[in-house]
C-alpha cells in the first residue's frame, strides 16, 4: 500500500496538523505529572491560598506567609477566628429562624426576628433556596397579593381594555386592602382572601365607626384606671396602700371582707407608728370614686356647715375625700364620747384605715344576721336606745342611716359603723333623718321580740328631747318639717353674723 508523506510542518505559533486518519490518535496536551508533584505539600499550600482567596478577597494586606502558615500545620488565626465566627453567626440565625417560626406558627400576623440576626461582615450575600432574606425582598412570598393600581398613571390596560383607578371593582378591592390601616381592636377578617370588593360608601361608614369604637375603647379604659368599682381598687388607690406597707403603718393587706354601695373594706395587719399605737388587725376602707352606684351624697355634705364652704360638684374625686374625712371626723367625736365604734388610725384621701371589729380575719357579724337570745336582744335594745341618745346630745350628730345593717354585734355588745353620711341635728334634713333612723330601729327590734321597744314617734321624742304629739305619721312629720325650718332660719340669722363680725361691720361683742 502506498503511503502519503505528510505534509510540511506548521510553522511556530499555527495550528498544529491534525491526522485525516480515523485511527489516528491525537496529539497529547497535556504534560504529564509525576506522583511527587501531587503530593507535594507546597501545591496543596497554593491550593489552599487560592482557595481562601476567592473566599475572602477582601483579605489583601495579611502576608501570605501568614495566611499559610510557614512551617506549621494551621492557616492564620485571624482567618480561623473569622471562619469560627461565621460559623457561629450561621448556626445562631438557623436557631433564631426556627424560633421565629414556633413562635409565628399559622398566624397571618407575624413577627420577625430580622433585628435580632448576626449578619457577619464577611458573609457572602448568597443565600440558600429555602431561606428569604427579608432584608432584600419587597414582596412577602407567604403573603396574599394586594390589589395595585398604576400609581404613576392611574389606569391600566390599552383601548377598550383600559380600567382607571375609579373602576367599581378596582376601587372596591383598595378599600378592603386599606381596612388593614383601621384599630387592632377592629376585626375586619380576611377580606382579601374573599375578594370583597367594599364600595365607598360602606368604607367610609366602617371606618368611622372604627374611630368611634377606637375612642370608646379609650374612654371605657381611661375610666376603669381613675376609678373604683366593685372589689377592684384603682393604681392611686393601690399606690396609697403600698406607701402605707412601706411606711410600715401597715405590716401586709388582706382581702376583701365587705362591700357596699359606697365604699370597699379589706382587712390589714397592723404595723407601728410614731405618734399613736396601730391594732393589731386593721380594717381599709376604699370609698369608691365613682357615682352610679351612691348619687345623693351631695345633700348631706352641701348642708353641713362644716364642708358646706369646700362642697363643689363639679369635681366628683373632692366629693369623695371629703366625704372620707367627714366618717374620720364622726368617728373622733364618737369615740371621745365613748360610743363603741372604729378607732381611727389614718386617713389617706380616700383611704381610711381603723381599727377592725371583729377577731383573726373574721369580721363581727351584723345584728341582722346574728342569732341573739330574748335576753340579749332586750340588752342589744337599750344599748343601741343610749347610744342614740349619746349620739345626738354629747356628739351632736344624727346617724341618718342607722339599721341593723350598720350595727355589729361584737364582745356581747353593739357597735355603730358607716357614719360616713352622719349630720348635726342643726342640718336643714337632720331631724328628717332622726325619725328615718327611729323607724328603722323601732320595726327591727318590734320583729325581734322585744317587748319594751317603743315606736317610732315615741323614740324620736325619747332621743331628741323634744315633745311632738301628733294623731298620725303624716302630722308628726309635718311637725318635723317646721322645727327644721325654724333650725335653718337659725343658723342662716347666725351665719349672717358671724360674716359681719368677720367684716368688721359691727362690734365683736355684740
Amino acid at each position: 500500500m502506498e503511503q502519503v508523506a505528510p505534509p510540511p510542518g506548521p510553522a511556530a505559533g499555527s495550528q498544529p496538523w491534525r491526522s485525516k486518519c480515523p485511527w489516528g490518535s491525537p496529539p497529547s496536551t497535556v504534560t504529564p505529572c509525576s506522583l511527587s508533584d501531587v503530593m507535594s505539600e507546597e501545591l496543596a499550600k497554593e491550593l489552599q491560598q487560592q482557595e481562601e482567596s476567592a473566599a475572602f478577597p477582601h483579605v489583601i494586606g495579611i502576608d501570605t506567609t501568614a495566611l499559610i502558615g510557614e512551617g506549621t500545620e494551621t492557616s492564620s488565626d485571624l482567618l480561623l477566628a473569622q471562619m469560627l465566627q461565621m460559623q457561629f453567626d450561621r448556626e445562631y440565625d438557623a436557631q433564631l429562624r426556627r424560633e421565629e417560626n414556633k413562635f409565628n406558627g399559622g398566624s397571618k400576623v407575624s413577627i420577625s426576628f430580622e433585628n435580632y440576626r448576626m449578619v457577619h461582615p464577611f458573609e457572602d450575600s448568597e443565600s440558600s433556596d429555602d431561606e428569604v432574606d427579608w432584608q432584600d425582598t419587597r414582596h412577602d412570598p407567604y403573603g396574599p397579593d394586594k390589589p395595585s393600581t398604576n400609581a404613576k398613571r392611574g389606569f391600566v390596560g390599552k383601548g377598550r381594555e383600559i380600567t382607571t383607578k375609579h373602576d367599581e371593582v378596582t376601587c372596591g378591592r383598595r378599600n378592603t386592602a386599606r381596612m388593614e390601616n383601621f384599630a387592632p381592636e377592629f376585626q375586619v377578617g380576611d377580606g382579601i382572601g374573599m375578594d370583597l370588593k367594599l364600595s365607598n360608601r360602606v368604607f367610609n361608614a366602617l371606618k368611622q365607626h372604627s374611630y368611634s369604637e377606637q375612642r370608646r375603647s379609650a374612654r371605657i379604659h381611661e375610666k376603669k384606671e381613675h376609678s373604683t368599682s366593685d372589689q377592684a381598687v384603682d393604681s392611686k388607690t393601690r399606690l396609697l396602700l403600698y406607701k402605707m406597707v412601706n411606711a410600715g403603718v401597715l405590716e401586709s393587706v388582706s382581702g376583701c371582707i365587705s362591700t357596699g354601695k359606697e365604699s370597699v373594706i379589706f382587712h390589714a395587719k397592723g404595723g407601728s407608728m410614731d405618734d399613736k399605737m396601730v391594732p393589731s388587725e386593721c380594717a381599709i376602707k376604699v370609698f369608691k370614686t365613682t357615682l352610679n352606684e351612691f348619687k345623693n351624697r351631695d345633700k348631706y355634705i352641701k348642708d353641713d356647715y362644716r364642708f358646706k364652704d369646700r362642697f363643689s360638684h363639679l369635681n366628683p374625686r373632692k366629693i369623695i375625700r371629703m366625704w372620707a374625712e367627714k366618717e374620720m371626723h364622726n368617728l373622733v367625736r364618737m369615740q371621745e364620747a365613748g360610743i363603741p365604734c372604729p378607732e381611727v388610725v389614718m386617713l389617706k384621701k380616700h383611704v381610711l384605715v381603723m381599727s377592725f371589729i371583729g377577731q383573726d380575719h373574721v369580721p363581727a357579724p351584723k345584728l341582722k344576721d346574728v342569732k341573739l337570745s330574748s335576753e340579749d336582744m332586750k340588752r342589744a335594745y337599750y344599748q343601741v336606745l343610749y347610744m342614740m341618745q349619746q349620739l345626738y346630745t354629747g356628739c351632736k350628730l344624727v346617724h341618718a342611716d342607722l339599721s341593723a345593717y350598720n350595727m355589729l354585734w361584737h364582745m356581747g355588745k353593739v357597735w355603730l359603723i358607716d357614719v360616713s353620711q352622719s349630720v348635726e341635728p342643726t342640718h336643714p334634713h337632720g331631724l328628717e333623718f332622726l325619725f328615718r333612723d327611729c323607724k328603722n330601729v323601732s320595726q327591727f327590734f318590734q320583729k325581734a321580740g322585744v317587748v319594751d321597744a317603743m315606736g317610732e314617734r315615741e323614740l324620736f321624742n325619747a332621743v331628741s328631747g323634744l315633745d311632738i304629739t301628733a294623731d298620725n305619721e303624716v302630722d308628726f312629720i309635718v311637725q318635723i318639717e317646721a322645727l327644721e325650718k325654724i333650725n335653718e332660719d337659725h343658723v342662716q340669722q347666725i351665719g349672717k353674723r358671724a360674716r359681719m363680725i368677720h367684716e368688721c361691720e359691727i362690734p365683736a361683742e355684740d
